[in-house]
């Protein structure tokens, strides 16, 4: 049987099934790491990772500075890496490794400068010498050494882990998550079997209504918290064919109750609101009232109360002869309203009625008759009397004019009306909507005066919205509550007081109204100025930067355009230029060619001469 020793020189493998691993699971589940590396266990997995893998580790070349802390440091705690490594930016074994290598140098110069070396000139082991593995030896920490590269031909255990690794690290789902997209597929399913259903059914022509299933308890058919009661020894089955009473199951309270008086107001006004409609919809009688009538309605109305005559009571007691005559009086009303005998005809008044429109002529034979017969009538004459009626002292009609007392139900419509607004008096046009909040809002103030009167104004039209309701408004009529009412003096004496005071402003200077005005004004714009700045001010920097960045591109911009507009000018200049140059390039080539070849021939020539007159020197000093 092989046992495994965990531990050992880590490879390429290993460390990248670790980096994945801890990607994965995180830096706290190091048994599960260490279950993908058969040949490691937990603590060295963790060592590995915080000593050599981690992508925070420093493993570039130390630097003075850092060699002078960690001096500083291990004198101030000798031994303690794991307090000085983050301090000093490293790992432990990095700070024990380059300390040691400090003292190995210091030691190298210290005995290099002291001479130290054996008999035969040969100096001892230096402390690195000394702390090298020597064949056999199992290295105590290799955790913080590189990874050896993989072999070509791997072993099956080392191929068996990397694939189990490989499959467990590619399935990122976990059970939960398995389940929840199973789920998911089944709900999916599901639907799309029940549209199916549905599509089928409507085109056999079933429709059925979907139910969309309520999340939780349906409090309307379900009840809350039920326990049902244990079985009894009687039984009791006929009472479940029992018919319940219906009289008190599903009542409101509302029906109990009854309805409030601000709700039937409230319907009352619905249901006239609507008869209205109806009528305009159906073509029924709509009258339109202008402003000049109404002043004609009044004239008419003080006219009939002039004319109505005095209330006068019978007797209490009546004669006989009086009956008769009253019963004569009733048969002769009787008769007269037969539609055998001749209508009646309504009673007219004092005032005569208007004169009835007869049509124009068709005819100009009749026209021209008429003209004829008109022309023969007398000439008019100017002789006229004025007669005086003759009133009688006992006359009852006069004496009822005189005497002619006003209703009290006409009196009290009359004050009424007096109190109304002048806007309902005078039938000024008023707004449809009275939007109470935005008015109040509109007209806030600083003075409590005005306030009040705003108060006031808006309370008023609110009124006269509701209780006069205009054409086509959006409030309905109905009840409101009354305004407080002023007696006449009161109202005079606040008259009187506008009035007085009016006169008092026209008599002061308006340019001191005006000047308080405008410091009022001015104060108001300087505070809403300030809060716009405060408000405004990152955006006003924002956009001020932003307008000098496009004029500086814009800038850029125009540059780039003369410059683009010069390379094209410069384009069609040298375009037009090229040939001749190549040209004159091309005759400058061919006249060095000529020259070239000529001086070529010259010194090939020269070449010869020069050959010929040393042959002949040397067969000069060959001859001496």
């Amino acid at each position: 049987m092989r046992i495994i020793i965990k531990g050992g020189i880590w490879k390429n493998t290993e460390d990248e099934i670790l980096k994945a691993a801890v990607s994965k699971y995180g830096k706290n589940q190091w048994a599960r790491i260490s279950s993908l590396l058969v040949r490691k266990s937990p603590k060295q997995c963790k060592a590995r990772w915080y000593e050599w893998l981690d992508p925070s580790i420093k493993k570039t070349e130390w630097s003075k500075e850092e060699d002078e802390k960690l001096l500083h440091l291990a004198k101030l705690m000798p031994t303690q890496w794991r307090t000085i490594a983050p301090i000093v930016g490293r790992t432990p074994s990095q700070c024990l490794e380059r300390y040691q290598k400090l003292l190995d140098e210091a030691e190298a110069k210290e005995g290099a400068d002291l001479g130290l070396t054996g008999p035969s000139g040969d100096a001892g082991p230096s402390a690195d010498d000394v702390r090298r593995l020597r064949p056999g030896e199992i290295d105590p920490d290799p955790e913080t050494k590189p990874a050896r590269p993989d072999p070509v031909d791997m072993d099956e255990d080392e191929k068996e882990m990397l694939s189990e690794a490989r499959a467990r690290l590619a399935n990122t789902q976990g059970k939960k998550a398995k389940r929840k997209a199973r789920e998911k597929q089944l709900e999916e399913a599901r639907r799309l079997a029940s549209l199916q259903k549905r599509r089928e059914l409507k085109a056999a022509g079933i429709d059925l209504k979907v139910k969309k299933k309520k999340k939780g308890m349906d409090y309307n058919a379900d009840i809350p918290f039920e326990k049902k009661p244990a079985k009894g020894f009687y039984d009791t089955t006929e009472e479940n064919s029992r018919q319940s009473e219906q009289g008190m199951t599903n009542v409101h309270l509302q029906k109990l109750e009854g309805k409030r008086r601000a709700e039937g107001f409230e319907e009352r006004g619905r249901k006239r609101q609507k008869s209205s409609k109806n009528d305009k919809e159906g073509g029924g009688p709509v009258n339109f009232v202008p402003a000049s009538s109404t002043q004609l309605n009044k004239l008419k109305q003080a006219e009939q109360i002039s004319k109505r005559r005095k209330l006068a009571l019978p007797a209490p007691q009546v004669g006989e002869d009086e009956l008769e005559e009253i019963v004569k009086i009733g048969f002769a009303r009787d008769t007269s309203g037969l539609s055998m005998v001749t209508p009646r005809t309504p009673a007219t008044g004092m005032t005569s009625l208007r004169t009835p429109r007869t049509p124009a002529f068709a005819n100009p034979a009749a026209i021209k008759q008429l003209r004829n017969e008109l022309s023969r009538l007398p000439a008019p004459k100017n002789d006229f009397e004025i007669v005086l009626p003759d009133v009688q002292p006992g006359d009852t009609q006069v004496d009822e004019m005189e005497f002619t007392e006003e209703d009290a139900a006409d009196r009290d419509r009359r004050l009424r009306e007096q109190q109304e607004a002048e806007v309902i008096q005078r039938n000024l046009p008023r707004p449809i909507d009275v939007n109470e909040k935005s008015l109040l809002r509109l007209s806030q103030s600083e003075d409590k005066v005005y306030q009040l009167i705003n108060f006031e104004m808006v309370q008023l039209l609110h009124h006269d919205a509701v209780e006069y309701p205009v054409h086509h408004s959006k409030i309905s009529g109905g009840p409101v509550e009354p305004l407080e009412e002023f007696s006449d003096e009161l109202l005079a004496n606040a008259r009187k007081a506008i009035e007085e005071e009016l006169s008092l402003l026209i008599k002061k200077d308006p340019h001191e109204f005006n000047r308080n005005a405008m410091i009022k004004e001015a104060t108001k714009a300087a505070k809403i100025e300030k809060k716009l700045n405060t408000t405004l001010g990152g955006y006003i920097s924002r956009s001020q930067s932003l307008s000098k960045k496009i004029n500086e591109t814009f800038e850029q911009l125009e540059q780039a355009k003369v410059e683009l507009n010069s390379f094209k000018s410069l384009r069609i200049s040298e375009k037009e230029s090229i040939p001749l140059r190549i040209e004159k390039l091309q005759s400058e080539v061919d006249h060095l060619v000529r020259r070239e070849s000529e001086l070529q021939k010259k010194y090939a020539h020269l070449s010869i001469e020069k050959q010929a007159i040393l042959e002949r020197i040397e067969a000069m000093q060959n001859k001496k």
